[in-house]
């Protein structure tokens, strides 16, 4: 595949088959992601992959019920889903892929550009992925970085599920760049 090609073709997948990830794949997706660029070449991320059912069942419960705690900062459409019982954060997606920055400045940015690679990489295999913001903030609590074993001096960044997806994810619409041009 094409770079532009999985670049205009990657989309956040919300629906998956019952089908595993193999590990080989999810190893392969984290090559993908250590080969983003980092500030100074510190390489600051960790790297925690979840394919235990029961953990990411039993973290879309405490990340759904922490993220109710702040109601307000809720939109409530979204707050909807959070109430539902039946929703599930992970979207029942066969594995949860959470990578840590350590506390190095642009650590944070450097997980991100990682982040995107695994994501690219994973469209590249014929799989699909999404950033799941909901499970963040809960995985940043002690509580949350104790239950997937994050390392002392690191915080969870971007946990992305990954899975087979159960249909083709449409385009989305795209707003024009705003560009100024300073020749």
């Amino acid at each position: 595949m094409e770079l532009m090609e999985a670049i205009f073709g990657r989309r956040a997948t919300r629906a998956f088959t019952a089908e595993p990830v193999d590990r080989p794949v999810l190893e392969r997706l984290v090559e993908a992601a250590i080969q983003a660029p980092s500030a100074i070449n510190e390489q600051p991320w960790d790297f925690t992959v979840v394919r235990n059912k029961p953990l990411l069942d039993r973290i879309s419960v405490a990340a759904k019920a922490h993220a109710l705690k702040k109601r307000d900062a809720i939109p409530s459409h979204l707050r909807q889903h959070l109430e539902d019982p039946g929703f599930h954060i992970f979207y029942q997606a066969p594995a949860l892929i959470v990578i840590s920055a350590g506390s190095r400045d642009w650590a944070v940015e450097d997980a991100a550009l990682a982040a995107e690679n695994l994501m690219l990489a994973a469209y590249a295999q014929g799989l699909g992925s999404c950033w799941i913001g909901f499970a963040q903030r809960w995985l940043e609590t002690e509580e949350g970085r104790r239950a997937i074993g994050v390392p002392e001096g690191f915080v969870p960044v971007a946990p992305i599920i990954v899975g087979h997806p159960a249909a083709p994810v449409p385009p989305v619409p795209r707003s024009s760049a705003h560009v100024r041009w300073l020749d």
